[in-house]
């Protein structure tokens, strides 16, 4: 078996395999464990065409067959991306459009289980900031989502139906005049850049957004053509583009399937295997590379008719949002007088979704890998957003139990607030893409394009030297 990069985690490696003809796959499309894949023998030298124009960084490697299956059970993929959420689905589809090559998609459990799932599908851009390191990127991705929904309308589909996509535009609101003042060089630093964002007064805005309670000194800066997705639409549409190349043998997933260990050449460092409970292909997760890891809530609330909004929110403060985590882990974890945890950042975001549900957010928690719900949590969320939507406090949240759904999942992230995208130091074969914290949905496309470029060495459309290790 030969192996190319794969995707790891929230990242990605690639690996090498024999030609993808002779590949035959069958997959649970239930999100059940698969059933074994059979591939017929073939030499450990032999390469699909396109394995043989890939740069020197990815070229293939023997791996020795698994003790726990016998040698018809081996499995051999150009891709293999370890991370199932909207990065990794993502970049799966572009190496399945763009190229012959053979995609394998990994993952613990299911699409939408961590990060993807509590996505709240912003795919804004008034929160951004012209010129950053991840402007590029963004507006690429921005690109790349438009043309998407454009290209299913075309097909005849309904993008809303297809992708949750809906033309919401967005507001980032202040409530003092510091804020709007801040607000007004926002606006002016987006215009410059090109975009259609207008500055709302405090009565532009309540036209708007006549729920909004913020007094005298309130404004927005606005963004009317912004556009927000469904994660799960978005994820549930990706896979079954990629489904569609099984026939082939060009695409499997093993869900469920959490990678144990990765080996590799101790004297080259290669990347050579990687294990999985069932099966051996290829690469350990790299948790250890993400600085850290956060947890956020979402609270989504079915046929709540005490509150419309006719676009989607978010508070100022939202855009310093990972730097008050950040600087939290320095203080106590907890608040004796609240019970709150003080490594809990929260800020007002509200949207109504495809289907007129209310959505609720956010939370940046650093609390490593536990994704249980947090009660105190989602009574912040909610007394946070009735400071900007006052007839929210005539509700009580107890009431609400039965038609409210809570949406955890991790956030990693990186210092600096960028992600992590290029190969890993020091081991052939492997890429990664992790810590877009809360910018994986926004971000996906660009990053799955940018990952698909460096691997086949095309010309880059967006600079990837501010992301890599």
């Amino acid at each position: 078996m030969c192996l190319r990069p794969v995707w790891v985690g929230s990242g990605l490696i690639i690996v090498k395999s024999p030609p993808s003809s002779s590949l035959h796959c069958a997959t649970d499309h239930g999100g059940h464990r698969p059933e074994k894949l059979h591939s017929t023998p073939t030499p450990t030298t032999a390469l699909c065409p396109a394995a043989r124009t890939l740069p020197a960084l990815f070229r293939p490697v023997q791996v020795s067959g698994s003790s726990r299956v016998s040698g018809s059970d081996l499995h051999a993929f150009d891709v293999v991306i370890v991370g199932a959420g909207i990065i990794g689905l993502t970049i799966a589809r572009q190496f399945l459009l763009g190229s012959n090559l053979s995609v394998a998609l990994v993952d613990a459990a299911v699409p939408c289980a961590g990060a993807t799932g509590a996505g709240q599908g912003y795919i804004w851009r008034v929160h951004k900031t012209p010129d950053s390191e991840k402007w590029e990127l963004a507006m690429r991705s921005h690109q790349l989502w438009e043309g998407l929904a454009e290209s299913i309308q075309k097909q005849g589909m309904d993008p809303l139906l297809a992708l949750g996509w809906k033309k919401t535009g967005s507001m980032l609101v202040g409530r003092t005049a510091e804020e709007c003042s801040l607000l007004m060089r926002k606006v002016k630093q987006l215009a410059d850049a090109g975009l259609g964002a207008e500055f709302l007064s405090r009565d532009d805005l309540l036209s708007e957004e006549p729920a909004l309670k913020l007094g005298e000194e309130c404004g927005a800066a606005f963004m009317p053509d912004d556009c927000q997705l469904d994660a799960r639409c978005a994820v549930a549409f990706i896979e079954k583009a990629n489904r569609s190349f099984e026939a082939e043998g060009r695409y499997a997933e093993f869900y469920y399937e959490p990678v144990i260990s990765l080996l590799r050449n101790e004297s080259s460092g290669m990347l050579r295997e990687f294990k999985l409970p069932r099966i051996r292909c290829i690469v350990r997760k790299l948790s250890s590379l993400q600085q850290a890891v956060g947890v956020g809530h979402l609270l989504v609330l079915e046929n709540f008719n005490s509150l419309n909004l006719n676009h989607g929110l978010m508070e100022v403060g939202y855009v310093n949002h990972e730097s008050t985590v950040l600087s939290s882990t320095t203080s106590d974890t907890s608040d004796s007088r609240t019970g709150y945890d003080d490594t809990a950042s929260i800020s007002m975001t509200a949207t109504m979704d495809m289907s007129g549900r209310l959505v609720l957010g956010s939370s940046r928690q650093l609390v490593g890998f536990n994704t249980d719900i947090n009660e105190s949590i989602i009574h912040r969320i909610w007394e946070r957003a009735g400071e900007f939507f006052p007839v929210l406090k005539e509700v009580s949240l107890k009431d609400l139990t039965k038609s409210r759904e809570v949406r955890v999942g991790l956030r990693p992230y990186m210092p600096g607030g960028k992600p992590v995208i290029g190969p890993v130091p020091g081991i052939s074969k492997m890429l990664l893409a992790a810590g877009h914290e809360g910018e994986g949905l926004s971000l996906a496309l660009g990053t799955a394009e940018m990952v698909f470029n460096m691997v086949l060495e095309n010309p880059q459309l967006v600079n990837p030297a501010p992301f890599s290790l």
